[in-house]
């Protein structure tokens, strides 16, 4: 029997960063920061920071978001900065907004405050 060297582990690179899920049984409280992409399925209060955050269609998130792309097909609350924002027709969206791109689908409900920045 020969010993073999351990393989290497694969490296994660910046456009392969990995995708956390907050699943719809999960109810969290607190802040939450990634280098990649978080979807919420769940519920969640607080801060979230990520490259790139998805609500699900039956997600809830209120509270501080920053994020380059943010997509909502449910429920956000609060204040968000983003690059590019894209509300879905079924999603609803109270919030005081920054962003660079923006898309809102015919049905969605949005209230609050949006601010273009340039650059």
């Amino acid at each position: 029997m020969q010993n073999r060297p351990a393989e290497p582990a694969p490296q994660r690179t910046g456009s392969n960063a990995s995708k956390s899920t907050l699943g719809p049984d999960l109810k969290i409280v607190g802040d939450i920061t990634s280098a990649g992409s978080i979807e919420v399925m769940g519920e969640i209060e607080g801060t979230i920071t990520s490259r790139d955050l998805t609500i699900g269609p039956e997600g809830r998130a209120s509270g501080t978001f920053s994020a380059e792309n943010i997509e909502v097909r449910g429920r956000l609350d609060g204040r968000v900065s983003c690059s590019s924002l894209v509300v879905r027709s079924a999603a609803r969206v109270t919030s005081d907004v920054t962003y660079r791109a923006l898309v809102i689908e015919n049905g969605a409900s949005v209230e609050g405050r949006f601010k273009l920045t340039k650059g």
